[in-house]
């Protein structure tokens, strides 16, 4: 009868499927992937563990090595706009499915900031090899380790080979003040501040030195991890990035947020509601420093309802990142010098994005017209929301279209991809700090590791939108 039950359950969501495709045709749910210089070639390996190699092009590598993302992506027949897959982001109850265990490492940075490194496998479930290769994970606003959408593409990632998995290991950067990081300087985090997620790199370079590094970067995640790879150029210590839901324009992709009535009311207060709440939590901390930040701390917590145009104006713009380039004299200019869209041609190793026209949050559309962005892909989808993509997997269960084409373009790149070049900034120790040699005003060490065990994932993020 249970089996009955089911075949009844997925042959109705396979025929709301049906009628999606024919009301829109079958061509409206396919993605369009928009690629740079049509001259642009990687260095690949013939074979898996092959010492040959070849050059292929951004498009046969991703077309060859990664099908699945031309594959129509139809959403859940529930879940048919972006406004409600958000809601079942933030709404949804993902508490059973895709369970992690982490190993946490806090790192002190020069400045006497605190950054949180969430490692999985965690040592004592499964040694890996020192070359396993590494995912690099941001999340997205005030989000962590836990978030449904950054545990649906780490669970596959990290499980072992013989349970269907990659067997990589995951490395998730936890912001400053986010998913219980102690806040220990006045300094928050911001969507352009680049210099926590290379001190990151530093350190996990330094204890897996013959490992590759992949950054997969969610949201406002996203837009740091580009602006990071764009920064770096040839000397990026990454060979690969991927991102979702970037919003690489911050300036119009506030506008739009801020001017709609509907976006603003609900979106932006959300947002900007969830900051505050970092805020709340670490003023009594925050208020004993001997710093501006006291008043702004005293006023950003006065304000009722800020939107996240407001708490930018009151907190980001001024203690977003280091002196310079903050303080910011207006948050137009602070989102204006975040954005990382302009510097997509920067970028020296492959990269993939993820984007959806449909998605609430990030409206602005990006620059489909690559240019000279030669490692560059973006990957549009006609629905999916923010950071959701949620596909029907029989009557109301879902799981997430992206997940497969992300993993296998982390496989791809794994595996495939020659780095094209070494690392010539050396990594040292000064004063106890791993700094790199040119950028000794930045560097960190490790102040604790424990086990981090999370029996219910959801309670951290549950009810919360993270942008």
């Amino acid at each position: 009868m249970d089996a009955f039950k089911a075949r009844i359950s997925v042959s109705h969501s396979e025929t709301m499927g049906l009628l999606l495709s024919l009301i829109y045709g079958a061509a409206h749910f396919i993605p369009r992937v928009y690629y740079g210089s049509s001259d642009s070639s990687l260095d690949v390996k013939a074979a898996k563990d092959s010492v040959k190699t070849c050059r292929e092009s951004m498009r046969t590598f991703i077309e060859t090595r990664c099908p699945s993302i031309l594959n129509k992506y139809i959403p859940a027949w529930w879940l048919f706009s972006g406004h409600l897959q958000v809601a079942y982001c933030a709404f949804g109850d993902f508490s059973d499915v895709d369970l992690m265990e982490y190993d946490r490492t806090l790192l002190r940075t020069i400045d006497g900031g605190t950054i949180g490194l969430d490692f999985s496998p965690p040592e004592s479930a499964r040694n890996l090899r020192e070359d396993t290769p590494i995912v690099i994970v941001l999340h997205g606003l005030t989000g962590g380790s836990s978030e449904s959408y950054v545990r649906a593409v780490l669970y596959p990632i990290c499980a072992p080979e013989i349970q269907g998995g990659l067997g990589y290991r995951g490395v998730v950067v936890m912001f400053r003040g986010c998913a219980g990081v102690p806040l220990t300087s006045p300094q928050l985090y911001c969507a352009g501040n680049t210099d926590d997620i290379r001190m990151a790199v530093y350190y996990i370079r330094k204890k897996y030195p013959r490992a590759p590094l992949i950054g997969v970067g969610f949201s406002i995640g996203a837009n740091i991890l580009a602006r990071y790879l764009a920064e770096e150029g040839e000397d990026s210590r990454m060979i690969a990035g991927c991102t979702l839901c970037s919003p690489s324009n911050v300036a119009e992709n506030s506008d739009l947020l801020e001017g709609s009535w509907f976006c603003r009311t609900v979106y932006s207060t959300a947002l900007g509601q969830n900051m505050q709440d970092i805020v709340k939590m670490h003023a009594e901390r925050l208020n004993t420093f001997d710093h501006p930040i006291r008043k702004a701390v005293l006023a950003t917590l006065s304000l009722s309802r800020p939107t996240m145009w407001v708490f930018d104006d009151h907190m980001t713009r001024l203690f977003g990142g280091p002196s310079p380039p903050f303080p910011m004299r207006t948050v137009r200019e602070y989102y204006e010098w975040s954005s990382s869209h302009k510097m997509l041609s920067k970028i020296r190793v492959p990269f993939l994005a993820f984007h959806d026209e449909d998605d609430p949050i990030v409206q602005a559309q990006p620059a489909y017209d690559l240019g000279g962005s030669a490692m560059v892909a973006i990957v549009v989808t006609k629905k999916g929301g923010h950071l959701g993509w949620f596909q029907s997997a029989g009557g109301f269960r879902v799981t997430r279209w992206t997940t497969k084409p992300v993993i296998e373009w982390v496989r791809a790149v794994a595996e495939g991809i020659v780095p094209r070049f070494p690392e010539r900034r050396s990594l040292r120790e000064v004063d106890g700090f791993i700094t790199e040699a040119g950028r000794e005003d930045i560097g960190c060490f490790a102040l604790e590791e424990k086990v981090l065990i999370d029996p219910c994932p959801e309670c951290e993020s549950s009810s919360r939108l993270s942008s």
